[in-house]
């Protein structure tokens, strides 16, 4: 049976915020993350440094790869703590550790925002699965994917 939560909003935008400070890169990178009902959507915004092909404008591969680790681990410590949820300040946060993380890159991305959803597929006391998506223009049509299998905080 799953226990019912009742978190306000105020509670949850504090948790999230508080995963993402803890995370530097997610602020050198410029990832910022909307709460829609228990739903996170991470956007990229485009910068010239994160062009990796000159000469087609393209993305580069590590800051597409490195966007999808960083939603799908805010993705997954959002998920356990909201799970487990007791008001957590910054330094209190513990963060999933990345065991392995595949990436398929299905497109180019282009010099524009960048979007990405993230869902947890498995979560266990030691051990969890998360894939994640990213798109453009439509969210139908990825431009990179991911699944990710990370250690669990104890």
């Amino acid at each position: 049976m799953k226990k019912i939560l009742l978190i306000s909003e105020k509670e949850k935008i504090k948790l999230l915020k508080n995963i993402t400070e803890t995370i530097p890169f997610i602020d050198f990178i410029g990832i910022e993350f909307d709460l829609r009902e228990n739903e996170l959507t991470a956007r990229l915004p485009f910068k010239p440094t994160l062009i990796g092909n000159e000469m087609i404008k393209a993305l580069h591969g590590g800051a597409i790869g490195s966007f999808l680790e960083s939603v799908a681990i805010v993705q997954l410590a959002y998920h356990l703590n909201l799970n487990d949820y007791k008001e957590l300040e910054k330094d209190d946060i513990q963060l999933p550790k990345t065991i392995d993380f595949t990436i398929d890159y299905i497109l180019a991305g282009m010099p524009q925002i960048s979007y990405a959803k993230a869902r947890v597929n498995r979560s266990g006391k030691r051990y969890a699965s998360v894939s994640v998506a990213a798109w453009q223009s439509e969210e139908e049509v990825p431009f990179a994917q991911a699944i990710g299998h990370f250690l669990v905080p104890q």
